[in-house]
C-alpha cells in the first residue's frame, strides 16, 4: 500500500486526540523510514506540532495542516484573486446564520408565549447567547468531516511524498512541520511563529494546503518571499497538464504562511468562466472527496528538485 492509500484509507480524519496519536506514529514511522528525525512540539490552544527534521539548519520548511475541520452543512468558497467575491460569500453565510437564529428564536418567544402567556424580555438576549454557543459549538467542535481528501489530507500527503523522494545526501536542505489547529485559528502555526522567532522572520516557509482538486496550482507570496520569486519559477513552471502562477500582490490565501515573513502559500484551483475568476469549493463538507494524485507528484518532484539543487 502506497502513502496515499495509506493515508486515505487510513488517517483521512484526524480530529480527537486518538486520531491525532494515529497520525502522529505514522508520521514518526515514516521520518525513521527515511532518514529524519521527529519531535512534537505545544503550542497555542494544546495544539501539537509534529516537526521533522531540523527546522534552524534547513533551507526551506515544508508545511501543511494536519487537523481535520468540522463538518459543514455548505462549503467553504475561496477566490484567492478577488477578495470581493469571497467576503461577500461570507457575508452571505453570516446572514443567513444570523436570519435563522433570529426566526428560531422568534418562533421559540411565540410558543412559549401562547402556552405560558408571557415571556420575560430577559429571555430573548438569554436565547440570543445560547443560540451562539450553540453554533460555536457546532463550527469548532462538531463532529469531523469524515471527507478530506483535499483539506487537508493533500498537504500531509505531499509532505510524506517529499520526504519519501528526498536524496539521501540531501535531506538536511529541508524539513517539514505538520501543523495542528488550522481550522481553528491558525493556532499550531501561530504558536511555533511565537517560539521560533528567527524561523518566523527569515526561512523560507512552503505551505501546502488543499492541493489536490483543480489543475491551477498558485503561489502566494508574502512580502518577504518576493525575493524567492525566480526560484518558483525554475521549478514550478506550467506544462500541458497545470497552469502555474505565482503571485504577491492582489491575492489572498488564509493558511499557515500567513504567520511567516517570508511564507508562500500552495493550493490548487479551478476555473469560473461565470466569475471569472480561480476558486475552491466543496472543502468542509462530505464533497470533499477530490484526490488527484498527478497533483502531489507535480508538486512532490518540484518540491524535492528546489531543495535537492539549492547551493
Amino acid at each position: 500500500m502506497n502513502i496515499f492509500e495509506t493515508v486515505l484509507e487510513n488517517y483521512q480524519v484526524r480530529k480527537t486526540k486518538k486520531q491525532k496519536d494515529e497520525f502522529l506514529s505514522l508520521v514518526e514511522s515514516s521520518a525513521r523510514v527515511n532518514g529524519y528525525s521527529c519531535r512534537t512540539e505545544k503550542g497555542l490552544c494544546g495544539a501539537r506540532n509534529i516537526i521533522v527534521g531540523d527546522t534552524e539548519s534547513a533551507k526551506v520548511v515544508y508545511t501543511a495542516h494536519y487537523d481535520t475541520c468540522t463538518h459543514l452543512p455548505f462549503p467553504n468558497f475561496i477566490t484567492p484573486k478577488k477578495f470581493s467575491i469571497y467576503l461577500m460569500f461570507q457575508l452571505t453565510v453570516t446572514l443567513c446564520i444570523s436570519v435563522f437564529i433570529g426566526l428560531l428564536i422568534g418562533t421559540t418567544i411565540c410558543v412559549a408565549d401562547l402556552v405560558f402567556g408571557s415571556v420575560p424580555w430577559v429571555i430573548s438576549p438569554l436565547m440570543g447567547l445560547l443560540a451562539f454557543l450553540v453554533f460555536f459549538v457546532i463550527f469548532y467542535a462538531g463532529p469531523a468531516n469524515k471527507h478530506t481528501a483535499n483539506d487537508n489530507t493533500s498537504g500531509v500527503v505531499t509532505l510524506l511524498r517529499i520526504m519519501e523522494r528526498m536524496p539521501e545526501d540531501k535531506r538536511k536542505n529541508a524539513a517539514f512541520i505538520f501543523f495542528d489547529l488550522e481550522e481553528s485559528g491558525l493556532f499550531g502555526s501561530a504558536g511555533y511563529a511565537s517560539r521560533h522567532k528567527g524561523e518566523k522572520k527569515n526561512k523560507l516557509v512552503v505551505n501546502f494546503d488543499c492541493v489536490s482538486d483543480g489543475n491551477h496550482i498558485l503561489f502566494v507570496l508574502r512580502r518577504g518571499a518576493v525575493k524567492d520569486r525566480a526560484l518558483f519559477e525554475k521549478y514550478f513552471e506550467s506544462n500541458e497538464d497545470f497552469s502555474v502562477e505565482i503571485l504577491d500582490k492582489g491575492v489572498f490565501y488564509p493558511s499557515d504562511q500567513a504567520n511567516f515573513e517570508r511564507g508562500v502559500g500552495v493550493a490548487a484551483l479551478k476555473y469560473s468562466k461565470r466569475l471569472k475568476t480561480l476558486y475552491m469549493n466543496r472543502i468542509h463538507t462530505s464533497k470533499d472527496v477530490i484526490f488527484d494524485e498527478k497533483n502531489i507528484e507535480y508538486l512532490s518532484a518540484r518540491a524535492v528538485r528546489m531543495a535537492s539543487e539549492w547551493e
